[in-house]
């Protein structure tokens, strides 16, 4: 077993298949079977089901996943320690971050760390929920994450740093059924139909919320993609609920905004591995959460 076979066995399984991960990896696909059958005789049991050009897990493989990762975890630390401790000369960071702050606070966070260590290549990959950010930066998929919650971690498997606060608000057609400058109470929200993400994020959970307290508002649209909403809005299709990171794009796109009443607040949290961190992750967590202003929820 070696560390190419693991990194060609990860690829398979985040890209989902071995023609999407020999393409990831500029490598023939002869080329990255051979080695995954090498490491599959080296740990005495198949890794994938081959169902036509799709792959499944084995319960070997789903064993193998978290191990694999921490042994790339443990070379790059190694390979960012030797040559890169104080001056960060290259490497790779991979960040988790959920929809609503990736427009704020991570395109700050972004931008900031790139000023000062250009030389370092950063992955910003999509989570959809809480959930999903927590366990890609557990699992060791991501060093670090960045979620929105209203409700405190789950798991205490991460360490969470509270980067700040983010109301919700109302984005409408500027025809729509509320005026403009004046906030909207909750109730009023009654009969109007929403687009909502999925279940397992803030904005959803106020939705549902609503509902649960006798609010009758109609789901017209549930999307995974937070960027779908605003032309749903625009095209009349319904309203939608976001945080206040996104209200600037909202108004330049020339949708309306509008406050919510009673206020409601997610909190904004970026999350590290407990495990000891690359310089580039440390890098990171210092300029998006100062040590001398950290908290955790």
């Amino acid at each position: 077993m070696d560390f190419r076979q693991l990194t060609y066995f990860l690829a398979i399984v985040d890209h989902g298949g071995f023609n999407r991960a020999a393409a990831a990896l500029y490598v023939s696909q002869p080329s990255l079977s051979q080695a995954i059958q090498a490491l599959e005789r080296d740990v005495d049991g198949r890794l994938f089901h081959r169902i036509g050009r799709r792959v499944v897990l084995t319960e070997a493989g789903t064993a193998l996943v978290p191990r694999a990762r921490e042994a790339l975890h443990a070379l790059e630390l190694a390979r960012a320690s030797v040559g890169s401790v104080r001056e960060l000369r290259g490497g790779r960071l991979e960040i988790a971050a959920m929809a609503s702050p990736t427009i704020e606070p991570l395109s700050t966070m972004v931008r900031r760390f790139t000023e000062r260590h250009p030389a370092v290549s950063l992955s910003l990959r999509v989570a959809l929920t809480r959930e999903d950010v927590v366990e890609m930066v557990r699992t060791g998929g991501c060093e670090l994450g960045l979620l929105t919650t209203s409700s405190p971690l789950p798991s205490g498997d991460v360490v969470p740093h509270h980067v700040g606060d983010d109301r919700l608000v109302l984005v409408t057609p500027v025809d729509g059924p509320f005026p403009a400058g004046q906030a909207v109470q909750r109730e009023h929200l009654e009969g109007h139909r929403l687009i909502v993400g999925q279940r397992g994020t803030g904005i959803r959970a106020y939705v549902d919320d609503l509902k649960a307290q006798g609010i009758d508002v109609r789901i017209a649209v549930e999307t995974e993609h937070r960027m779908a909403f605003l032309p749903l809005v625009l095209g009349g299709v319904g309203l939608a609920v976001v945080t206040a990171s996104w209200a600037d794009l909202s108004e330049r796109a020339g949708a309306l905004v509008l406050d919510l009443e009673p206020a409601s607040l997610q909190h904004t949290i970026l999350v590290s591995r407990k495990a000891r961190l690359t310089p580039a992750a440390r890098a990171f967590l210092d300029i998006a959460v100062p040590p001398a202003h950290r908290s955790s929820l």
